[in-house]
């Protein structure tokens, strides 16, 4: 593994293993994803910190789970409103030091949620989308993200973590793609694309 600087530890070259195992598993839908894997990949492998340790930016760039939940069935994924970002953003939180992206995902769906975690057919337990992205607002930084794909029906959310989110909403990936860029994350539509093609992938195979 090659280094930058920041020599690994054996404590922290195991998880640091997995994290790039993870990152080169995704097959990128775009250039701006090829571009982001290949910025994620030499900040794991480089030894940079890669967990957040101090809330809301330290260190300045570091690792967060999104999981977006979406009922197969109808169709339609699930938006939240962040209080803090000011957008309709998937659900999901920042990695602890050493903690499994996917164990994130289980850990933030029952907290924000109440839900148990269900990985989607399309992807399982891996990430389905990467996205390198600076923050709004009070303390820039920037998350270097996984996103998760999760199955739910709709009607088995009830509630969510009122102080995260204002709202939640279900949308078909055509009404995601039909919002303004301004009122969502800023990769949202290109996930929501990449997921019609796996889609269509899936019912033509």
């Amino acid at each position: 593994m090659t280094s930058t600087g920041h020599p690994l530890t054996e404590h922290d070259d195991q998880p640091r293993a997995r994290l790039l195992e993870l990152v080169r598993a995704i097959e990128p839908w775009d250039d701006l994803e090829r571009t982001h894997l290949k910025t994620a990949t030499q900040w794991i492998a480089g030894g940079a910190p890669v967990y957040r340790v101090r809330k809301p930016d330290v260190p300045a760039m570091h690792l967060v789970s999104y999981f977006v939940v979406f009922d197969d069935t109808s169709g339609q994924l699930l938006l939240v409103a962040h209080r803090k970002a000011g957008l309709w953003l998937p659900a999901g939180g920042h990695v602890e030091p050493e903690e499994d992206p996917w164990a994130a995902v289980v850990r933030e769906c029952r907290e924000e949620l109440g839900i148990q975690a269900t990985a989607s057919r399309i992807a399982g337990e891996l990430p389905f989308f990467l996205t390198v992205t600076e923050t709004r607002g009070q303390g820039v930084h920037t998350d270097v993200t996984l996103w998760y794909l999760l199955d739910a029906d709709a009607d088995t959310i009830t509630s969510y973590d009122q102080d995260e989110f204002d709202a939640i909403r279900w949308l078909t990936a055509e009404q995601v793609l039909e919002e303004s860029d301004e009122l969502l994350d800023p990769h949202m539509h290109r996930f929501t694309r990449k997921l019609q093609h796996a889609r269509a992938g899936r019912h033509c195979g």
